[in-house]
């Protein structure tokens, strides 16, 4: 069992920059790829970015791609997502994901895009961007 828990949301003007963070409690957190979704109000959740589970490969969006960075310290079992540039569209419920490397019979996941996929979910942080 695998706990998120995401903190660094806030309220910044447009073209400044903040950085979220996703720390997880649990065992075996270096096996689990994790990715960054978000959701503003009235609209589907989205994916935003994902690392692998040794942080070799990235994926981003592209409304955040140039942007966005995503990184993990797994010896502090945190996930990262460095938001630069921050446009009002960016504005949303930002939500940490974690998903097994290697599921049992499948290939290993590098990272991934969907939301179901995903067997873990932290309960949301705020990013409101002011223009």
């Amino acid at each position: 069992q695998l706990q998120l828990l995401e903190s660094g949301g806030g309220v910044v003007q447009a073209g400044t920059s903040l950085r979220l963070s996703c720390t997880a409690s649990g065992p075996y957190f270096s096996s689990y790829a994790v990715s960054w979704f978000r959701q503003a109000p009235g609209k589907d959740r989205e994916f935003v970015a994902s690392i692998s589970y040794r942080g070799s490969t990235t994926q981003y969006s592209d409304s955040v791609k140039g942007r966005f960075t995503i990184s993990r310290d797994d010896v502090r079992s945190t996930v990262y997502l460095q938001m630069n540039d921050l446009k009002s569209e960016d504005t949303s419920v930002y939500y940490c994901a974690a998903r097994v490397a290697r599921r049992r019979g499948q290939t290993i996941v590098l990272v991934f895009t969907s939301s179901d996929d995903v067997d873990y979910w932290g309960q949301g942080t705020q990013v409101t961007v002011s223009s």
